[in-house]
């Protein structure tokens, strides 16, 4: 590490998170506690990953009162962006004094503390991309950090990897909130650009001038690699070398990839589908690093292996390494997960809650084997599904069947403007084949209704929805 960052914070410090259970907030006290510090955290809602935390030596409180931060006695406070400045632990700590970090001003020291940091950006496909670089990055023998936005059974289920090499940290940066402005990057990644978190940014113009505003923290010799073709990536980065020379600087060197075949550093050629799998020659600048035979289904994951690759390559994995990393990929936790069979059917869960990461999820389904593809949708907070309505209903007007369930938000109040309801009613005036179910019981019942043996059973949404996997595959086997 250099003597930025993290190195800042008084050594073997006490770091308490609020909010410890999260999917970020879990793998950076992980983190936090292999570099050292005496960690500590609550979280109102027991679970797996509180519980996992508990079992490396982590103080779990699931309540958040001021009397835990009494106990406890941390000289730093990390929290998520959902805990409210009149948080009893929050309160207390301002009380006291304690230094307190949001979570992505935490995750900024970490970039600030490694030689050489991958960011991967990104409307969609971050998780994917993300842990393909990693894969590559550690079968080259690079040893890196990983900060992932889920749980990854290449790291033991975890959602972070501790490596002994403190020069270079791969991280999944997520521009909710403009959190990803914290992140120093030598290597900056940005899939795609599409129109999301709407109640941060009302306009995709405010998407794209937020995607150019990420590039000012790459270093000036660094790396930005993008999708060549993404239109709105493109203005992004007009508007990123506007910002650059404007404060007198040169863009840093831009590396592009394409999966459509057209002109691009990193391009994907001769694609065949093998029963659903993407195979495909990775060429970068004409020469060919070798074929990759995917296997995890959809031609969005070509675009995510080449960004992958990309990042990999630039910061010193050998094309060897990059096509057996991308062979071996099985697929990040709720990303196109196969949780087993169910009556004879093939029970797949993604955490696909965008209406364009629900359609390119269906279309990797559909060039699977299958009979059928039973669809089950849940939309992700009030304010997405009310800006996007249109978009949920011309992306999933096209299902032969969809089940809704209703929106879910942990972040929101219902004000009861907006329903699953109203998605399913328009796309059955629309010719669809649409049913809505306030109670899941009564839409798992529906399921068993619907399906035959040789479907495919498609759960899509957050984890609200998509624990019904579980509980159709209760051990990952056949039911």
């Amino acid at each position: 590490m250099t003597d930025s960052g993290l190195n800042a914070l008084k050594e073997g410090a006490r770091i308490y998170f609020i909010g410890i259970g999260g999917i970020s907030m879990s793998g950076l006290a992980l983190l936090a506690k292999g570099y050292g510090f005496k960690v500590g955290g609550s979280d109102m809602n027991p679970s797996e990953r509180t519980e996992m935390l508990a079992e490396h030596g982590i103080k779990i409180y699931n309540s958040q009162i001021a009397e835990n931060i009494a106990e406890f006695a941390p000289d730093y406070i990390v929290k998520t962006a959902a805990i409210l400045p009149h948080n009893p632990e929050v309160a207390k700590a301002m009380e006291d004094g304690i230094k307190i970090y949001d979570r992505s001003e935490f995750l900024g020291l970490l970039t600030e503390s490694y030689t050489s940091v991958i960011n991967i950006s990104g409307t969609h496909g971050k998780t994917t991309t993300t842990s393909m670089t990693s894969l590559m990055l550690i079968e080259a023998g690079k040893d890196p950090t990983v900060h992932l936005g889920a749980e990854f059974d290449a790291f033991g289920g975890s959602t972070v990897r501790l490596g002994g090499n403190k020069d270079l940290l791969v991280s999944e940066a997520c521009e909710f909130k403009r959190s990803f402005l914290q992140f120093r990057s030598t290597t900056a990644a940005i899939t795609n650009i599409d129109h999301d978190h709407v109640d941060c940014y009302p306009t995709i113009e405010d998407v794209i001038e937020v995607f150019a505003e990420f590039t000012d923290k790459v270093d000036d010799n660094g790396y930005i690699v993008v999708t060549g073709t993404d239109e709105n990536i493109k203005k992004s980065l007009a508007v990123a070398k506007e910002r650059h020379e404007q404060a007198g600087r040169k863009l840093p060197s831009v590396i592009t990839c394409s999966a459509d075949g057209e002109d691009a550093d990193f391009t994907a050629k001769n694609v065949e589908f093998v029963e659903g799998h993407p195979h495909f020659d990775i060429y970068f600048k004409g020469d060919k690093l070798g074929r990759a035979q995917l296997r995890v289904p959809g031609k969005h994951n070509i675009a995510n292996s080449l960004i992958a690759a990309a990042c990999a390559y630039l910061n010193g994995a050998d094309p060897d390494s990059i096509i057996k990393a991308l062979n071996e990929f099985g697929g990040a936790d709720g990303r196109y997960t196969i949780k087993g069979k169910y009556k004879g059917c093939d029970v797949v869960v993604d955490y696909a809650h965008h209406p364009t990461a629900a359609r390119v999820t269906i279309d990797a389904a559909e060039h699977m084997p299958h009979n059928d593809i039973l669809v089950v949708f849940q939309p992700l907070t009030f304010n997405r599904t009310k800006m996007l309505f249109e978009d949920y209903v011309t992306s999933l007007l096209p299902c032969k069947k969809i089940l809704f369930s209703e929106i879910f938000s942990d972040r929101e109040v219902n004000t009861g403007e907006i329903s699953s309801k109203d998605i399913s009613d328009e796309i059955n005036k629309r010719g669809g084949d649409s049913e809505f179910f306030a109670d899941k019981e009564d839409l798992r019942k529906r399921i068993d209704e619907l399906i035959k043996p040789g479907d495919i059973i498609l759960i899509l949404g957050p984890e609200d929805i998509r624990h019904l996997g579980d509980v159709l595959c209760p051990k990952g086997g056949e039911a």
